[in-house]
């Protein structure tokens, strides 16, 4: 706290770091100010069905929190919590310090942060959310949302000039295609090399795809090496993996195949 109380902000916003979505928040903050609110919670609507893997919310006619209810069975809304919050400072600092001192755990902002401001009376106010959201906190998830940006009809809209979505690269060489390689619906980042077959895929910076390897369905992450006739479908690969010669990594919907950080798999090549 004590790096916050340097900069005296009147605000404070609180964010998630797997999710994946575009927002403004200078919206959310005047919506915050708007309502003389002390917290205001982004939330969007889900299926029902689909309600108890999340924290709802249950507001009045207003769109004041009465309730919070963390991954209920019998969910009484349908208005998940997106893990966006915004405060006011000076209060959350009280709410904190009380709280520590009956040694309750203040990082749980889901399951004791935001109890204490229903709880206390405080104003608490939704932020109704209305776009491309995705919790990307699970193997599948991170690969369902990783194809979504394949598709150019995506609300994140990764053409949008306006809204550029920037990334930290390296700079790296343009990518080189060869001759052999066959490239179709595919993200293909600075510095790759491709003498390969690449579908329904993304390949992150300086990736290299040797001759006669095929790559579907899949996410590879920096710097990863692929051999020679590899067979890659439904995967995942960390950065700096490294494919030796006639290796398969198949996995499927659901049950997608992850190679970590810097794993070997096969005999190294670095042709």
């Amino acid at each position: 706290m004590a790096y916050i109380d340097k900069k005296d902000p009147e605000y404070i916003l609180v964010l998630s770091g797997d999710h994946i979505y575009k927002m403004d928040y200078e919206a959310m903050l005047a919506s915050h100010k708007e309502n003389d609110a002390s917290l205001t919670v982004s939330v969007m609507e889900v299926p029902i069905e689909e309600a108890s893997r999340f924290g709802i919310m249950n507001t009045d006619d207003n769109d004041r929190i009465i309730e919070f209810e963390e991954k209920p069975a019998e969910p009484k809304s349908n208005l998940a919590s997106m893990g966006i919050y915004i405060f006011n400072w000076k209060r959350l600092r009280d709410v904190l310090v009380t709280g520590y001192a009956k040694g309750v755990d203040m990082e749980d902002f889901g399951g004791n942060v935001i109890p204490a401001y229903i709880d206390s009376g405080e104003n608490v106010f939704a932020y109704r959310f209305k776009g491309y959201w995705k919790d990307v906190g699970t193997i599948d998830s991170l690969h369902e949302s990783s194809m979504e940006f394949l598709d150019l009809g995506n609300e994140l809209d990764i053409k949008d000039k306006e809204w550029r979505i920037y990334s930290r690269n390296d700079i790296s060489a343009p990518q080189y295609l060869t001759r052999n390689a066959n490239v179709k619906a595919a993200l293909i980042g600075d510095g790759c090399y491709v003498d390969g077959e690449v579908t329904d895929s993304i390949l992150s910076q300086n990736v290299h795809v040797q001759e006669g390897s095929t790559i579907e369905k899949s996410f590879v992450m920096s710097g990863a090496h692929i051999g020679k006739n590899v067979t890659i479908k439904y995967a995942i690969l960390g950065e700096k993996a490294k494919i030796g010669d006639n290796v398969e990594i198949i996995g499927k919907p659901g049950d997608i195949a992850v190679i970590g950080h810097g794993e070997v798999r096969g005999e190294e090549n670095e042709d």
